[in-house]
């Protein structure tokens, strides 16, 4: 292997990890926002809730933060693409994700019922719509985005937002929301007690049916329309050009007929959220396995659709994938080397921040902390 291909393949599995970041850091955040009018009756049950996450939302948006960054720098036709064809959803959940710091901040400054229920609702909003896009963008690129070229690669777009709606992105989406759901019912479980906690652990077992359910339904209707695969023999450490191939119709599970050892990835996602279920009396433990159900799906629709980044539905030949998106050999090692030396201390610095934070939320502990939400 030379040594541009070696890079684009690590570049590769870097933006896999720097998504799962996000959707397991950031995602017990959304689920805990889309669950809070169910597990918060009462105003303090809210706060509860609240306050379980609100002392490290903000250090988890470092994760989409990081992934958006490393699309941009060493994939930039990738980001090109898809920021331009999906810049009405884009912008819709920029907008529900700038709810929550204005809910958790503005929820505590009036004392008013009416004013507090407005802004939980703006959470509760900011939970489920963000979620519930993600997992659409994933299935549209299943589906095929409509993109092409023209000679001199000027990027051509027909994607709208209600075509980015169609039946199995939906599915997709509601894969996602119950995963992200499933992940707050289960940092609720951990992180809260009294009646908070009760009513996550009683939904954990509901939420993971039912992603579960959808997951399996989401592969089964995968299996059955088919994907697409490059025709012949591509240079690997080529040039970035799209256009120096051929792409035909095939299986989206071509990879796994290839190396069977890659079905380990929906086996352990079906693992994860099973265990997170029946493990709930345990809870950091349920919680871990809910984080290896993210982890694992994210990792079978990104191996799924290896080597393709972006498929085209109009010009399939036109198609981004890992061998003909990235940018040069010499910016992706540039890039690597600073990611050697930064990601070790945002880890190391969330880890800290997790230690300081660690412990319960309950009513009492509210009570006592002037700091609280």
């Amino acid at each position: 292997m030379s040594e541009y291909e070696i890079l684009r393949l690590i570049w590769w599995a870097l933006l896999g990890i720097l998504l799962i970041g996000f959707a397991v850091m950031d995602g017990f955040d959304l689920g805990t926002a889309a669950l809070l009018p169910f597990v918060g009756r009462t105003d303090m049950e809210r706060r509860v809730a609240i306050n379980a996450v609100g002392p490290v939302w903000e250090g988890n948006q470092v994760w989409f933060i990081l992934g958006g960054g490393a699309i941009f720098a060493a994939w930039p036709a990738l980001y090109a693409a898809s920021f331009s064809g999906f810049y009405l959803a884009m912008f819709l959940v920029l907008a529900t994700l700038i709810l929550r710091p204005v809910g958790f901040k503005f929820r505590s400054k009036v004392d008013d019922p009416r004013w507090r229920a407005f802004w939980d609702w703006c959470l509760f909003a900011g939970g489920i719509f963000p979620a519930l896009v993600f997992g659409v963008a994933f299935g549209n690129l299943f589906e095929g985005v409509p993109f092409s070229f023209d000679d001199t690669l000027r990027l051509r777009t027909d994607i709208t937002l209600l075509g980015l709606l169609n039946p199995f992105a939906l599915l997709v989406g509601l894969v996602s929301l119950c995963m992200i759901a499933m992940h707050g019912a289960a940092w609720l479980n951990h992180k809260t007690r009294g009646p908070v906690q009760v009513r996550a652990r009683a939904a954990l077992p509901v939420l993971a049916g039912l992603f579960m359910l959808l997951f399996l339904l989401a592969g089964l209707w995968l299996s059955l329309k088919g994907g697409y695969r490059i025709d012949g023999v591509m240079p690997h450490d080529g040039p970035s050009n799209p256009l120096l191939k051929q792409v035909s119709r095939g299986s989206w599970f071509g990879n796994f007929a290839v190396m069977p050892v890659l079905w380990l990835a929906p086996v352990l996602a079906f693992a994860g959220a099973a265990l997170a279920a029946l493990l709930r009396t345990k809870p950091l433990v349920a919680f871990l396995c809910s984080a290896l159900a993210i982890a694992a799906t994210i990792a079978t629709a990104g191996l799924a659709l290896f080597p393709f980044l972006l498929p085209s539905s109009t010009m399939p030949s036109a198609s981004l994938t890992v061998w003909d998106a990235s940018s040069s050999r010499l910016t992706l090692a540039v890039m690597l080397g600073a990611t050697a030396l930064l990601l070790p201390v945002v880890i190391a610095y969330t880890t800290w921040v997790y230690r300081v934070m660690r412990g319960p939320v309950s009513e009492d502990s509210l009570n006592t902390d002037s700091h609280s939400y």
